[in-house]
């Protein structure tokens, strides 16, 4: 019986290559077989790009990553452009077209910085086994990057790239937004307005056997209170009131205890000033306070961050916290304040629709079912600013890894071809209305 089990592997194996193979079209076949015969070239584009430092705040080194890229993509006959990111103080954004008329407009969308700026230890591709590489940046998201292009590169082999319509946007400050938002997201958003479908190459959870349909938005509030400066053998007195902090802590605990039940929903105070001056800094994000346990608190700042599955959800906590504020105890006041930022990438049937025909495409290659992301492990990204635009689309496409924004990145070099498969594989299925009905 043990004799038998290597060789019911081995037909098992062989079984699902053969189902695998029976069903992809000819140019399909084609275009497996040029990722992998050009596998390893595009690690070699992986590995020079990972070895430029790219943070978020060294522009010259995230114009440096958009230019080795740009080449590549103008090489595939796009129009390639730098869009300048001086008035959002960020480096700026790789953008690559091509409409050649074809089925539906698809836009796939990476970014080029990381979180790893000039001062950090972790700089350059380290091989750790055959299979694993510990890098900055690689999956999250320069790995999800040059799959674009490679997945790219295959419909061109294939002779299907020059009747496609496809946009590339990559942001060169998604780990750390540029401001005002609305000029940083504005060519993302032009883009998310043409295109039909969004295709997001971030790295997911890291596991190639799942991708992202919801993402929660990512957005700030400020709440400042005051109170009645007096000595503190007088608070509670009618005329002197509970002081600041009593209200602010008032307020954070029934921001807690009538919201913190709602699924998908966080919000988050993570930083707090209190006492008789408080200087806070918002550029900085950080601030100087003064007190004395014998004087009741007159000013409080707190900052924090809210999550949300869609802009309902966003708009009902919003509300909720706005009539907890307003509520005021003795001789205080209050105000709060909701910053833009990420919006959901919120649910929608088109979504799901996509990730049936993502994972239909990962099946018929002979890669498993792709199931969908938990909403509260997927974290804002740029795909979210498409969400009110495009018909559907999903993330996490990119390269699979584990511990990302970390020094102990790693990216898991067997999911490179394999997700550079699936996306041309998808991309070729829309074009033709084979996976979602004829294209407009």
């Amino acid at each position: 019986m043990k004799l038998l089990r290597p060789v019911f592997l081995l037909l098992t194996l062989l079984l699902t290559a053969f189902y695998a193979e029976a069903q992809l079209d000819r140019a399909e076949k084609k275009m497996v077989k040029y990722v992998d015969e050009h596998n390893k070239e595009g690690l070699v584009l992986l590995k020079q790009i990972i070895n430029i430092n790219s943070g978020s705040m060294n522009f010259e080194g995230v114009k440096a990553v958009g230019d080795v890229l740009m080449k590549e993509f103008a090489a595939l006959g796009m129009e390639v452009e730098w869009i300048d990111g001086a008035s959002f103080n960020r480096a700026g954004h790789l953008v690559a077209r091509i409409e050649g008329g074809k089925g539906k407009k698809i836009l796939m969308i990476g970014h080029l910085d990381t979180v790893f700026e000039k001062d950090s230890p972790n700089q350059e591709w380290r091989d750790i086994d055959e299979n694993i590489v510990k890098a900055p940046g690689i999956a999250d998201m320069k790995g999800g990057d040059v799959i674009i292009l490679q997945s790219l590169k295959a419909l061109k082999h294939a002779g299907l790239l020059e009747d496609m319509n496809i946009t590339v946007v990559m942001t060169g400050d998604e780990e750390l937004s540029g401001r005002p938002l609305d000029k940083a997201r504005k060519v993302l958003i032009e883009a998310a307005e043409w295109a039909d479908i969004a295709l997001g190459f971030e790295n997911g959870d890291g596991d190639p056997k799942t991708a992202i349909v919801v993402r929660r938005s990512s957005s700030g509030w400020t709440l400042k209170v005051t109170g009645n400066a007096a000595h503190s053998s007088q608070i509670f007195k009618p005329r002197v009131g509970a002081g600041a902090i009593y209200e602010a802590s008032r307020i954070l605990y029934q921001f807690y205890d009538e919201l913190s039940k709602e699924e998908f929903l966080t919000f988050n105070p993570g930083m707090i000033l209190g006492g008789t001056t408080v200087e806070y800094d918002p550029a900085l994000k950080q601030g100087t306070a003064f007190g004395k346990g014998n004087v009741v608190s007159k000013d409080v700042t707190v900052t924090g961050d809210i999550r949300c599955i869609s802009p309902e959800q966003l708009a009902r906590a919003q509300a909720t916290m706005k009539a907890i504020v307003s509520r005021h105890l003795p001789q205080t006041d209050a105000t709060i304040s909701f910053g833009t930022g990420y919006p959901p990438f919120a649910p929608a049937p088109g979504n799901y629709e996509l990730l049936s025909q993502f994972s239909q495409v990962s099946q018929d290659l002979g890669f498993g079912v792709v199931e969908a992301v938990n909403p509260s492990n997927a974290g804002a990204a740029d795909i979210s600013f498409t969400s009110q635009y495009v018909e559907m689309g999903i993330d996490g496409m990119g390269m699979g890894g584990a511990d990302d924004h970390t020094i102990n990145e790693t990216g898991d070099l067997r999911t490179f071809p394999m997700q550079t498969k699936r996306a041309a594989v998808l991309m070729y299925r829309i074009m033709k209305g084979i996976a979602l009905g004829k294209g407009k």
